[in-house]
């Protein structure tokens, strides 16, 4: 009974986090470049049932020998282990700013576990830790250093600050940045071919577990992308699929509810009926 318990309340707290999740997805359906996060909810491992039974002849198997017979196995509730950001391709808005830029995935080739990679903008950010974003909303500083809202400073390809006259400035697909036709510089592109190690930092940023750098994406074999200047990417999030989930979850969450009350009611008449004497 007592298991029965800790079983369902597992089930609802794994339910309201997935809740959390989706409604967090639903929050930035309209923020550039966010990548909708996906729940992994996994069970407890399952315990073996026994039972004890005095009717056992001895024999050399040890479960007899001790004298209890296998019923079957129970499960123990689950949790959800760990979100992870899904790292397709939103799609691109226009928005006629000249330091708007927006990332188009080519051939990105897959992972021996199948996992395609993932292209990124690279960022300097406090302490010269590199970050990355699929978020090109950029804008030129006063001191005319290329930066993200956050005040992070773009890099270039071979990881400098890009410094730039004005916004006037042109962008090639290939990334080049041109000033009055020429070439200044290139936006530094980088290419995580396992995206799912990447730690969000939140603000649609993300940074290498070991602080080091990822691979440059123009250097990688079989990395193709392209650059537009005045798009965005938007949000990969679908809200109408992720309301039908909020939808689902709430309902597992309710029915687990209803078999605490079940347990509940069980478990009074258990204290107060059960072997009272008349």
């Amino acid at each position: 009974m007592f298991r029965g318990f800790y079983t369902v309340g597992s089930g609802m707290i794994a339910q309201q986090r997935k809740t959390e999740m989706l409604a967090n997805n639903l929050a930035n359906a309209n923020t550039p470049g966010y990548k909708a996060e996906q729940a992994a909810i996994r069970s407890f491992p399952e315990m073996l049932m026994s039972r004890l039974d005095t009717t056992k002849i001895p024999t050399k198997n040890p479960v007899h020998m001790k004298g209890l017979s296998p019923i079957g196995s129970i499960s123990t509730g689950v949790y959800m282990q760990e979100t992870l950001p899904s790292f397709i391709q939103g799609s691109l808005q226009e928005t006629e700013l000249t330091t708007d830029v927006a990332l188009i995935e080519g051939a990105l080739p897959a992972n021996d576990n199948g996992t395609k990679g993932a292209i990124f903008f690279r960022l300097e950010g406090e302490g010269g830790q590199d970050f990355y974003t699929k978020n090109g909303n950029f804008t030129v500083a006063p001191n005319g250093y290329l930066t993200n809202a956050l005040g992070f400073y773009v890099l270039d390809q071979v990881g400098q600050r890009i410094q730039l006259k004005n916004d006037e400035f042109q962008l090639t697909e290939n990334g080049v940045i041109l000033e009055e036709g020429t070439a200044v510089a290139t936006l530094g592109i980088s290419f995580a071919d396992r995206p799912e190690t990447l730690l969000k930092e939140g603000n649609g940023l993300f940074r290498t577990a070991d602080g080091g750098n990822l691979p440059n994406a123009a250097e990688s074999a079989g990395v193709s992308y392209m650059t537009r200047q005045g798009f965005l990417e938007g949000s990969n999030v679908d809200a109408a699929e992720t309301m039908t989930d909020m939808l689902t979850a709430y309902r597992a969450f309710e029915a687990n509810q209803k078999i605490l009350q079940a347990y509940d009611r069980s478990m009074e008449k258990a204290v107060n009926e059960v072997g009272r004497i008349n």
